[in-house]
């Protein structure tokens, strides 16, 4: 494996954190979450739904999803009503191969793997690393649905049908039920003395 292509393919993926993530922008939101901080999220919630249900490798499913919108720097965040006119899954493949291809063969190997049993979800790991995509998705929404933006419900709807695993079918109807604001109220310290 030569350094220069090691190089090259870091500074690849640098745009993934440039790339905006395109659907949600249909619900009026002008500047939407990257693919990079969706892939990192996401990452970290299938680490959890991996030990909720009970898998033995929830480091495989976390970098499932390091991995899985790669191929986005070069053919962007195709959104849904994309979906409905070219097929995202077939080319994503394509160029994930293609940017693996001058890495060391066991990254390539393990890499292709993983890739493809996400994108097929033909074991375990692959269900639970799209449950966790698509949770990433539904967090996302709602958290923009909580600052009024109520379009934003069709993406929760939409993931709450897809979703597959019991424990991911929990997370939701707990999220539903929570403002995305929760989890910082108790923290808050209040450092004003009253002068009387």
């Amino acid at each position: 494996m030569k350094i220069k292509n090691v190089v090259n393919f870091i500074f690849e993926i640098n745009h993934l954190k440039k790339q905006a993530r395109s659907g949600f922008q249909f619900a009026g939101i002008k500047y939407p979450d990257t693919v990079a901080e969706h892939m990192l999220r996401s990452a970290q919630i299938g680490y959890i739904l991996a030990v909720m249900e009970g898998n033995k490798n929830p480091e495989k499913i976390a970098c499932m999803l390091m991995i899985h919108d790669n191929a986005e720097t070069r053919i962007g965040d195709q959104h849904k009503i994309t979906a409905r006119y070219i097929s995202k899954k077939e080319a994503e493949g394509e160029v994930f191969e293609d940017q693996i291809r001058l890495l060391d063969e066991k990254i390539q190997n393990k890499w292709k793997i993983y890739f493809d049993e996400y994108e097929s979800r033909n074991t375990q790991e692959g269900v639970i690393a799209k449950d966790a995509d698509w949770l990433e998705m539904a967090f996302q929404a709602k958290e923009y649905f909580d600052m009024g933006i109520t379009a934003a419900t069709d993406w929760i709807d939409n993931v709450e049908k897809a979703v597959e695993t019991k424990s991911a079918k929990k997370i939701m109807k707990e999220m539903r039920e929570t403002q995305f604001t929760d989890w910082w109220k108790d923290l808050k310290k209040m450092t004003y003395e009253k002068l009387q």
